[in-house]
């Protein structure tokens, strides 16, 4: 078996993000700032937020959240989206009331939104491109594959199809509509699921040979585990994400990236060329 570790990955983005920072800080007095909202009062979401604020600290990017009700979020992001010390805007989903969300997201101003979940977002939502980063940085092909997408959802699935369908690859999408998907996983050479339901993908859906990327996340007794039941972590012949440090790291090191390039305007507006 052969792992993909995304955390050993981050580590070298890290590396590299804080040279950058240090050098908007130091030469162009640019101090790049995220600002987090929450409306959920959930305990993994803030697992989430406080992995966050740490990598902020780590590469001296300032992480502000903000907690509040959800009537006052329209407010807030009105707020933020005129904030000039503001470089990224993130809404922490689920929001209490996920009906808003939509008009939630796409009202985050697109030069700020990192989490590039809006109506003319600027950048490639983060676990879509950490997905990306992780298959790219151990050598695993996509072009001629087989690639399945199990979910569909608007944090993963939906824009990593985008990304790779717009690449030209051969990707299907599979969700809760699909009938059997044991026999369609068979085919797949490249798996990568995102549904948050504990065991979905089992042995008898990965074919010999198979690349597999679990970025589903649930709470099951307390622990955050993943769609990939513990059968095929059995399987000797597979290339597959561990049970932790998998997307998650390159996930938080892509958001981060985004929000760089965004206070990177701010430098550029100044006359830097390269940094």
């Amino acid at each position: 078996m052969k792992i993909l570790d995304g955390a050993e990955l981050a580590g070298f983005i890290k590396e590299r993000q804080l040279k950058q920072v240090r050098a908007l800080r130091q030469s162009w007095r640019v101090i790049p700032r995220l600002a987090i909202i929450q409306t959920t009062d959930i305990a993994v979401i803030d697992v989430y937020i406080r992995l966050k604020q740490v990598y902020g600290a780590d590469i001296l990017v300032e992480v502000d959240v903000h907690k509040i009700e959800q009537v006052d979020l329209m407010a807030q992001i009105e707020t933020l989206n005129k904030d000039d010390s503001v470089h990224g805007i993130i809404i922490q989903l689920p929001l209490t009331d996920s009906s808003q969300t939509d008009a939630a997201v796409s009202a985050v101003a697109p030069e700020k939104d990192v989490d590039g979940l809006g109506q003319g977002a600027v950048f490639t939502p983060a676990t879509a491109m950490a997905i990306d980063w992780l298959l790219a940085g151990y050598n695993v092909a996509l072009e001629g594959k087989v690639i399945a997408i199990v979910g569909n959802g608007r944090l993963v699935g939906e824009p990593l199809a985008r990304l790779w369908l717009g690449a030209g690859l051969n990707v299907t999408v599979y969700d809760d509509t699909t009938l059997d998907l044991t026999s369609s996983l068979c085919e797949s050479q490249v798996i990568v699921t995102a549904t948050g339901v504990p065991g979905l993908i089992k042995r008898d859906m990965v074919q010999t040979g198979a690349v597999v990327v679990d970025a589903g996340t649930a709470s099951e007794h307390g622990k955050i585990v993943g769609d990939v039941g513990a059968d095929v972590r059995e399987l000797d012949d597979i290339t597959i994400t561990p049970l932790k440090g998998g997307v998650g790291p390159l996930t938080v090191a892509a958001l981060f990236d985004n929000v760089i390039q965004a206070a990177r305007v701010i430098a550029d507006r100044q006359g830097q060329q390269d940094l």
